[in-house]
């Protein structure tokens, strides 16, 4: 009973966490690796506590596969779309006027979609592990 209130307490802020660790990666220590494992963490911790089969009504396996997928696509379009703006793979800089803002723009998506990949792969992980009959 008192893992399971301290859980519906602590996960949201665990799950903010993540969103902080994702978004202030290229300000200080951080990014999408560190944000994606700290959100399945999350999920991980909801699966421990209310069961698996929860687990996956919350984040069912369909989207978890999705996911994987989408982040993996973000991070090669970024890369793609500065071949396709003239520079070389994975160049920041031509997407904004400055290369700076550019540089920013760049960071966010890469790193937004290493996080969706990371978290996607850690919670299919866990599924797969925890969902097995012995």
């Amino acid at each position: 009973m008192v893992l399971r209130v301290l859980g519906k307490m602590m996960i949201p802020f665990i799950m903010l966490f993540a969103l902080y660790v994702q978004f202030h990666g290229d300000y200080g220590p951080g990014g999408g690796f560190q944000a994606g494992v700290i959100f399945a963490a999350a999920i991980i911790l909801y699966g421990l506590i209310f069961g698996i089969h929860n687990a996956m009504r919350v984040v069912p396996p369909d989207v978890v596969r999705v996911l994987i997928a989408a982040g993996v696509l973000l991070y090669a379009s970024t890369g793609v779309a500065g071949l396709i703006l003239g520079a070389n793979f994975l160049d920041y800089d031509v997407l904004a006027k400055d290369p700076i803002e550019g540089q920013h723009i760049g960071i966010l998506l890469i790193e937004f979609g290493v996080g969706t990949t990371v978290a996607a792969v850690m919670i299919t992980i866990y599924f797969a592990f925890a969902g097995r009959q012995r």
